[in-house]
């Protein structure tokens, strides 16, 4: 897919912005359901090596969500679909005392801010969108 992108904004005008998106299990790693995991960590590298490639016209970067309040969420903690996950972090021994859920429109302002001009020299970053979770 990312070389599909790279073909069409090369041919547009040469530049743009490519927006992968994994987790923060990519940046730091989590002790659950590594093997669900694991793959964020390449996206991460992946988009690292594109950007280096691709610099200076076509920029990448990666978002990199803590949970995110959406009806999947419950069955990624091991509880049942619509259980309530306040507190998502309860089972986790990396917890946090201000945890909240990343709400989906928070995801779309991070894509939107990657997508444009305002961020023309912002390339190869990981970017987390977590509430200060991997700041920990």
């Amino acid at each position: 897919m990312a070389q599909a992108a790279v073909d069409l904004l090369k041919r547009a005008e040469g530049k743009g912005s490519i927006i992968f998106t994994a987790s923060i299990s990519g940046i730091g790693g989590l002790s659950i359901q590594p093997a669900l995991l694991d793959d964020k960590g390449g996206i991460v590298l992946l988009m690292k090596s594109l950007a280096l490639a691709l610099a200076p016209d076509i920029r990448c970067n990666a978002i990199c969500p803590g949970p995110v309040d959406t009806p999947m969420l419950p069955q990624f903690f091991g509880r049942e679909p619509g259980a309530n996950v306040a507190e998502p972090h309860a089972g986790l021994p990396e917890r946090r005392a201000a945890w909240t859920t990343v709400q989906p429109e928070e995801i779309a302002n991070a894509a939107l801010f990657l997508a444009c001009d305002e961020s023309s020299f912002v390339t190869g970053v990981p970017l987390p969108v977590d509430g200060g979770y991997i700041a920990r």
